[in-house]
């Protein structure tokens, strides 16, 4: 399956990826920028904040309370679609989730 990161400046990142990996591992693992989990997916640092398009928060879902409290220390605003990325599970529902990375990252 393929999940497209769409970073700040513009580009756009195709990935290939498999159910059960996070979309920070994926991130991380094809180089896209902005995307870094200093804390290795622990939810102890914001730094794999994403946002969501509408139609990928849908299949997604909401952040749980403990990764809603996290983004609110984050270095950009969370919006109603943000999640970090560690805490993602890819399903194979996710094939074609498309996820901004913010301009911070």
């Amino acid at each position: 399956m393929k999940i497209a990161f769409l970073a700040a400046g513009g580009q756009r990142f195709d990935v290939e990826a498999h159910p059960g990996a996070t979309l920070m591992e994926i991130a991380t693992g094809a180089g896209v920028p902005g995307i870094t989990g200093e804390c290795g997916g622990s939810m102890a640092c914001g730094t794999c904040h994403c946002k969501l398009t509408d139609e990928s928060y849908v299949l997604v879902g909401p952040p749980g309370d403990d990764e809603a409290s996290m983004l609110e220390f984050s270095e950009t605003e969370p919006t109603e679609t943000s999640r970090l990325s560690c805490q993602v599970a890819l399903t194979e529902a996710h094939d074609g989730l498309v996820v901004h990375v913010p301009p911070w990252s």
